[in-house]
């Protein structure tokens, strides 16, 4: 849908996002069987159902997001609100919106995958703590060696990504608890050039932290599904 924003047609599926729309497209359609067995008497099945298909519709939005914050981020090049036209300003704050948009739908992701996987493989992480994240699964898990396969793999990917991750969880907890991120970034340079024009941020970094994001999510939705699939046959 984005891409009309650039003048280009409708996104392809291809590479690692089909991938991710097979395995969640084969779970959803294994419970759909069931439901039509007459096999959901206590209605978990279709909550499973519903559940991978709004991942899915997260993770399209998520990619839409990241595609468009990158695409208004390769049209910036001032270093400062105060170098650029008028369009050029209406290009950044496009890309702030995106880019925002993009790294809160990060956790949002992760922790619907962690309430599901929790769910599916009956983890009970709320023993662990009440309102827990992915990453409580995740550590849940490994404490109690449950489905040590799923568990390694997904750590895995946990610890890859560690990095980027790390800088997207501090922009998302700015954004949500304090203030605008890019008013954090605007107050941070003020202090290092108080009376200048201020820097922009590093939005070549912010675009390839959401990217490794992105590609942290997808490869994670992948092995959870497939693994999911089979334990529940």
């Amino acid at each position: 849908m984005l891409r009309t924003l650039f003048g280009e047609q409708p996104r392809r599926l291809t590479g690692r996002m089909a991938e991710v729309y097979k395995e969640i497209n084969q779970f959803a359609n294994l419970m759909h069987e069931r439901i039509s067995a007459g096999k959901d008497r206590e209605y978990r099945l279709r909550v499973y159902e519903i559940g991978a298909l709004g991942l899915m519709a997260s993770l399209d939005e998520l990619e839409q997001s990241l595609y468009a914050a990158r695409g208004y981020a390769h049209r910036i090049r001032k270093p400062s609100l105060a170098h650029m036209s008028h369009e050029e300003q209406l290009d950044y704050f496009r890309y702030v919106y995106f880019d925002k948009n993009g790294f809160i739908r990060v956790f949002a992701i992760l922790d619907k995958l962690g309430a599901f996987l929790n769910d599916a493989l009956e983890l009970q992480t709320e023993k662990m703590k009440p309102q827990f994240s992915y990453f409580t699964v995740l550590r849940n898990m490994r404490q109690k060696r449950l489905h040590p396969k799923l568990s390694a793999a997904l750590d895995e990917l946990k610890e890859k990504y560690q990095a980027p991750l790390s800088e997207l969880r501090k922009r998302r907890n700015i954004e949500v608890h304090f203030m605008n991120t890019e008013m954090m970034d605007d107050l941070m340079q003020s202090r290092k050039s108080y009376g200048k024009p201020t820097k922009l941020e590093n939005i070549e970094d912010q675009v390839r932290q959401l990217e490794e994001a992105f590609e942290m999510i997808t490869s994670s939705l992948c092995i959870a599904f497939r693994y999911v699939r089979r334990w529940m046959k």
